[in-house]
């Protein structure tokens, strides 16, 4: 073969090997392209919102027609939307005062969306009331009554009862049993026998100026308390 064809072919095979580099460099470009575009337009999972009602202490008032929560030791303030059936929440607050522009400190069963608390129930409120932390550990359930004067105290180790003119009685603390709309404790130290039972109805306290989610019934050793209960 002349010396110019194959000087030639090795031209034209040195091209064709450019080419092909060049070719792959530019489909390996592409698909590089390609993937990175997919990766920047798939779509972004959403955050998942928890809908789960918590309680939300604070304080609450009328304004016009919109009902206005401000968190405990917080400045900011939502509106609350009542979710509860009826309206009953609106109108078991209404019975303290609220549609009369009373202020009350307010314990409510609901979901922050936004700046919007939608409340579906009352764990307590209180005309004037102060801000009150959450129990914690140390404390589960709080309950008290008049007539004679009384407190309850459940929580950490000891159930502990407070009567007006009567020896304070401690007893060791369990977990409150709740069946349906009804929770129960027993338990006994020292001769002392105490039964509790907390039913899920509205119980209304004219002397402490409140309302509460639970009407108590405490038995000690035999003698009866009526009052108010309110978890902790």
């Amino acid at each position: 073969m002349p010396a110019g064809d194959n000087a030639g072919i090795v031209f034209f095979r040195d091209c064709a090997v450019m080419n092909f580099r060049l070719a792959a460099a530019a489909l390996a470009a592409l698909l590089s392209a390609g993937l990175l575009y997919a990766e920047e337009t798939a779509p972004v999972a959403k955050a998942q919102v928890d809908n789960t009602p918590k309680m939300a202490y604070g304080l609450m008032m009328k304004q016009g027609e919109k009902l206005v929560f401000s968190p405990c030791r917080d400045p900011s303030y939502a509106f609350v939307e009542d979710v509860s059936t009826d309206a009953a929440l609106t109108a078991a607050l209404n019975s303290l005062g609220l549609d009369q522009g009373k202020r009350l400190y307010v314990e409510l069963l609901g979901i922050f969306d936004g700046a919007t608390l939608k409340a579906s129930s009352v764990n307590m409120a209180r005309v004037e009331g102060r801000c009150q932390l959450p129990g914690g550990k140390e404390e589960s359930w709080r309950a008290a009554g008049n007539d004679p004067a009384w407190a309850l105290v459940a929580g950490g180790e000891d159930v502990q009862l407070r009567r007006y003119g009567q020896p304070e009685v401690v007893v060791p603390y369990a977990a409150f049993r709740t069946e349906g709309k009804v929770t129960r404790y027993e338990g006994s130290k020292n001769n002392n026998r105490l039964s509790v039972r907390f039913e899920k109805t509205l119980c209304h306290d004219s002397e402490a100026k409140g309302i509460f989610a639970w009407t108590a019934t405490v038995d000690i050793n035999g003698q009866l308390l009526k009052g108010c209960a309110w978890a902790r």
